[in-house]
This record gives structure tokens, sequence and C-alpha cells, in this order.
């Protein structure tokens, strides 16, 4: 009997993102957000909505390409899979891309884009600033690791990293070491511990707010 061979195939997908303008439909700056693991677009929404200043930005939720239900019977979707790991990131930055190409070529959006990322969506947040081809300002990371693998930390250029003082998921140790590779990369970190979990609280939205005012 033959031996089974493993084999891929690209195929044409559909993403989706949810898109808000700030009032006065005025182009403006991008915000872009990418959700935790079995979230979905409008969680990740809510949380960019709720970042003091965020009203003056285009606000713009990417949902990850792979959805399914979660043990709660909800629908959710997941950037990142063990299998075929190198297809996925590279999939995944290029429906960033695309993203982003599409807004700017619409006219809604400036040239200037900081990204966001929650939990999983912290590590697609940092792939997408140092892989992709459209340049950020800054990046923010909540509850959230920088991809081991990753290098070339510069093109991020400024970072927010916070975590919850109890966040089991995102461990401080974890937390001072991205602070330092970052420090070593030449990117203005500034580290943000706050009261609570592995989520998003009132303390983290001031701090966010007050990042996002000084860029």
């Amino acid at each position: 009997m033959s031996a089974v061979t493993s084999y891929t195939i690209q195929v044409p997908v559909h993403g989706r993102y949810l898109f808000r303008m700030p009032e006065g439909e005025v182009c403006a700056p991008l915000l872009a957000g990418f959700h935790g693991y079995g979230e979905t677009a409008e969680d990740e929404m809510a949380r960019l909505v709720a970042i003091g200043g965020s009203s003056g930005w285009c606000l713009c939720a990417i949902e990850a390409l792979h959805p399914f239900r979660t043990p709660k019977g909800l629908s959710g979707a997941s950037w990142m899979t063990s299998k075929d790991r190198g297809l996925r990131i590279a999939e995944n930055v290029r429906y960033v891309d695309e993203v982003v190409s599409s807004l700017l070529d619409s006219g809604r959006v400036s040239g200037r884009m900081v990204l966001h990322g929650f939990s999983q969506g912290a590590g697609m947040a940092c792939r997408a600033a140092v892989l992709g081809r459209h340049a950020v300002a800054a990046v923010m990371l909540l509850g959230g690791d920088i991809p081991p693998e990753l290098e070339r930390l510069e093109r991020m250029r400024m970072v927010q990293l916070a975590r919850g003082s109890r966040d089991p998921i995102y461990a401080e140790e974890r937390f001072m070491c991205d602070a330092g590779r970052l420090s070593d990369a030449g990117v203005y970190c500034s580290s943000v511990t706050y009261t609570g979990g592995h989520g998003a609280v009132e303390e983290y939205y001031r701090s966010a707010g007050a990042f996002l005012g000084d860029l």
C-alpha cells in the first residue's frame, strides 16, 4: 500500500471586518484591532470604542479567518492553529494588508495607523506591524505576548504593553521578557500593569486613551 501524502491548495476566502468613521465623516487616522481567541470582531470593536479619545479615529475591528463554535455554543474565531503555522501566518498578514489597503484606497482614512491586539490578537497585531506592508505609528498590546520568533521589532515603533495584575494567561515573567525585547530593539515601550485579570477594565481604557492621545 502506498503512503498517504499531504498537500495544500490555495483558495479564495472571505474575511469580515467592522468599520466606524468618526463624527463628521472626516478623513482620520486608523485604529485597527484584533480580537482574542474565540471572540468576534464585535468584541474587539467594543474595546476600541471604550478607549478614551478613540472617537476621533477611524475604528476597524478585523475578524480572524478561522471561525468555530465555542464550548458555550457561541460563534468565535481564531487567528492561529499549530498545524501549517507558517501558511496561517502568511495568510493572516496578507489578509490584514488587504483590509488596510482597501480602507486607504477608499479615502476614508489617513495614512497614520495604530494597531491594537487583545490576547491571541496581540500576536496578530505584532505580525501585522512587523511583517505587513503598511507602516504603523504604534502598537497597543493587551494581555498577549510578542511572538517569540518575531524579529525586526523596530517596525513596531512605539508600543503600549499592558497586563492585568491577576492575569493567569499572560504571565508577569512573559510580560517582563517582552518589555526587555522591545527595549533591546530600541522600541519605546510604555509598560502598564492594572488591577484586574485577563481582560480590559476602566483603568486600562484610561491608560490606553492617554497613550493614544500622546501620539
